[in-house]
């Protein structure tokens, strides 16, 4: 999957997600920080999920309409656990990223904004089951670092 990480992401899930499979651009290798509307017009653009940490793109998205080809943000979880999360999420949900969602992972939570203009959420608990490989090395919060 083709994925560009905010700066904010851990540099080193980087080579975690790459490690995976994954085709994977990290903000942070660029000269400068162009901006969120810059960022998310590059992974529109490139055909990237944009994987982040704070609430700005996905308001972009929402609020200014702009384009963007799905956004994964990791809530509360500390660095190290930041590609573990990301590789959980795109394994159960890479469907709804694809066509364009924004989903919301949180310890225990997974919120999907499914690409439509109606603006409802779907909130579902975590499956315990498929996530307990990597549910026993997860944080319950940042502070569990």
């Amino acid at each position: 999957m083709k994925l560009l990480l905010d700066s904010c992401v851990w540099r080193l899930a980087k080579s975690e997600l790459t490690y995976a499979s994954h085709d994977v651009v990290w903000c942070g290798d660029w000269k400068k920080d162009p901006g969120d509307e810059e960022i998310l017009s590059h992974a529109s653009t490139a055909q990237r999920i944009l994987v982040i940490l704070d609430k700005d793109f996905g308001e972009l998205a929402i609020l200014s309409g702009k384009t963007h080809c799905g956004i994964l943000r990791l809530v509360n979880f500390s660095a190290r656990h930041q590609a573990k999360a990301c590789l959980h999420a795109l394994k159960r949900h890479a469907e709804e990223l694809l066509s364009g969602a924004i989903v919301t992972v949180e310890p225990g939570r997974v919120r999907i904004r499914p690409p439509d203009l109606s603006g409802n959420e779907l909130s579902l608990p975590l499956d315990q089951e498929a996530f307990q490989e990597d549910a026993e090395s997860l944080p319950e919060n940042d502070n569990d670092r």
